[in-house]
């Protein structure tokens, strides 16, 4: 798992618009929230993506860009985006390679079977793409307001 001081891993992967998205382009311009969650439309991950998105303007007065990612597809995360009003960007890690060099995609035993899938996890990156929070198994309910206070006392 990754820690608070260590360089953020790099990636490039596809937005629900299918336009490529570079983890590399806001270092030296912002600051950027990166939140993996399970899938496109389970409860949970609908709050947090709704929660992020209702607070995107009081990120951006602290340059801080919002960023989610899961194993879905583009399709599914348009989808997703249009059918709840999603305003902050959704990428398609379908391949699982940002999910793995994050250490969100993890084991879990569910009736005595291993099966894999994503932890709740966000991550606060710094302009310089240091991380300066890593965070696993999250819960959705007020966490886009913990993480605007964290960004805020990044910025002070």
């Amino acid at each position: 798992m990754l820690k608070a001081g260590q360089a953020a891993p790099m990636f490039v992967l596809p937005d629900a618009d299918m336009e490529l998205i570079d983890i590399a382009r806001f270092q030296g311009r912002n600051n950027v929230i990166l939140f993996f969650y399970p899938r496109d439309d389970a409860p949970c991950c609908t709050l947090q993506a709704t929660d992020f998105s209702d607070h995107e303007d009081q990120f951006a007065r602290h340059d801080c860009t919002i960023i989610g990612i899961s194993r879905d597809d583009c399709i599914r995360h348009a989808e997703f985006r249009d059918k709840h009003g999603i305003s902050v960007a959704l990428l398609s890690d379908s391949e699982g390679a940002a999910c793995k060099r994050y250490g969100v995609w993890q084991a879990k035993e569910v009736n005595g079977v291993k099966k894999y899938g994503i932890v709740r996890s966000t991550f606060v990156i710094d302009k310089q793409g240091v991380l300066r929070l890593a965070l696993y198994g999250v819960t959705a309910k007020g966490h886009a307001l913990e993480m605007l206070r964290r960004v805020k006392e990044l910025n002070s």
